[in-house]
């Protein structure tokens, strides 16, 4: 951690001020690692209606507190340094962080126990005394933020020396953190007639801790916008505006360089040239489905039926075997509205593609890519599954119990003894004939 203490400002080109930039700090919290950790501590109060007690409503709540309290901590080190995005967090990490929310709770005892001892001696003192110590408060935390010390922090001339580096804004900054505490009663205020009593609480330790991640993302900027006076380090890709770092891999890059190059082609208007960009990809990578998802989409929309029903014969096994079953169906659905008569050229692939078409409800294409299935893949071992699919979309799906009981007796005359005929029998147990008696 940096151990230099503020010294005088000194001419730098600063980041804009912070009035700029306020949206920025509300919608902090509400990235997606900040509002599912704040998530999860709030959820935590719940534990005080599950195990009612004083001590278990205590604990809770400061465990709940310091956790805040440290990741506040590590929110305001961090913008200091330049990092706004709670995704690069993880990166960048410091174990003093922890002992800081520790350090915050001395400072503050001790500046009430000084507070206190000057109002005994004259109120007055005591009044000044707390009105001083409030309007330190935030450079107070910036000291404490920057250098880590309780001690540094106790010494006023290094508040002071933090005022002075802020400058004029300071008292502006101290107005809007005073109007954001302010916010946060108004919330709590708000929501306490419209919950119930058991949804309240987590719901004002949420708001807590939603309105003292803004404050801490503000102080933190704010050490940022005068980072060169503080004297402190900037991490790489320091600054609210700096791009996020490119973390795709080098074959992600080159598909995302392919795939804007064939729009451009599209764009033009020129799709033969599109066309050709996109098989010279797919044809050297025949397991890489962004190559052959964008060579799917060209021949789609170049309306090249024939080059579109043999890719897709290679497409959609390749999207199966991935697990991509629903994109597999709509790239059916799509050869399929081109030429009716489509169909795969193995038992396995049509059955899963059958399997996946009953599974979003859609009975008529189900029994579609089921039709002639014995006579196309004969002798086959799925061929009792099939049956027993199209029993079912037949009766569940279509309300024609009179076709499946047909299908049913194909089953039972040629797979007697199959767990799929058993499976389509229990299915139609219902619209089988009656046992004949014996007397």
């Amino acid at each position: 951690m940096n151990q230099r203490t503020p010294g005088p400002a000194e001419p730098a080109q600063q980041p804009p001020r912070f009035w700029h930039r306020l949206n920025t700090f509300f919608l902090f919290p509400l990235q997606s690692q900040p509002l599912t950790y704040g998530g999860l501590l709030a959820l935590c109060s719940l534990l005080i209606y599950l195990l009612p007690s004083p001590l278990v409503a205590i604990v809770t709540e400061l465990g709940i507190l310091l956790a805040a309290s440290r990741y506040g901590f590590k929110v305001t080190a961090l913008g200091s340094r330049g990092i706004y995005r709670a995704e690069d967090f993880t990166s960048h990490y410091d174990e003093d962080w922890k002992n800081l929310p520790w350090k915050l709770f001395a400072l503050l005892v001790l500046q009430s126990m000084a507070a206190g001892w000057l109002g005994s001696v004259k109120p007055v003192l005591g009044q000044l005394a707390l009105l001083a110590i409030s309007f330190l408060l935030p450079a107070s935390l910036m000291v404490l933020v920057q250098t880590g010390s309780l001690r540094a922090t106790l010494n006023p001339a290094n508040a002071w020396a933090a005022v002075q580096v802020v400058g004029w804004p300071y008292v502006l900054l101290c107005f809007f953190l005073f109007l954001l505490s302010e916010g946060s009663v108004l919330a709590m205020a708000l929501l306490a007639p419209i919950f119930p009593e058991w949804l309240l609480l987590p719901l004002i330790n949420w708001v807590l801790i939603y309105f003292s991640w803004v404050m801490c993302s503000l102080l933190g900027y704010v050490m940022y916008q005068n980072h060169e006076a503080f004297g402190i380090d900037l991490l790489p890709g320091a600054g609210i505006d700096t791009p996020a770092v490119d973390r795709r891999t080098p074959q992600q890059i080159e598909h995302d360089a392919t795939d804007a190059l064939v729009a451009q082609k599209v764009t033009e208007g020129d799709l033969e040239g599109a066309l050709g960009i996109a098989y010279e990809h797919q044809r050297t990578r025949h397991d890489e489905l962004p190559a052959q998802r964008r060579y799917h989409r060209i021949l789609a929309l170049a309306n090249k039926t024939p080059s579109l029903l043999d890719h897709a014969q290679r497409f959609i096994p390749l999207l199966l075997r991935l697990g991509q079953n629903a994109e597999a169906l709509r790239v059916c659905q799509t050869c399929r509205a081109q030429d009716a008569k489509f169909v795969l050229a193995e038992a396995d692939h049509t059955l899963a593609l059958a399997r996946t078409a009953w599974g979003v409800g859609d009975a008529a294409l189900t029994l579609a890519l089921l039709g002639g299935f014995d006579r196309r893949f004969k002798g086959h071992a799925s061929v009792p599954q099939a049956y027993e699919l199209a029993a079912r979309a037949l009766l569940q799906g279509m309300g024609r119990a009179d076709m499946a009981l047909k299908v049913l007796a194909t089953l039972e005359a040629r797979h007697p003894n199959d767990a799929a005929t058993q499976e389509a029998r229990w299915l139609l147990r219902q619209h089988l004939p009656p046992a004949p008696s014996t007397a």
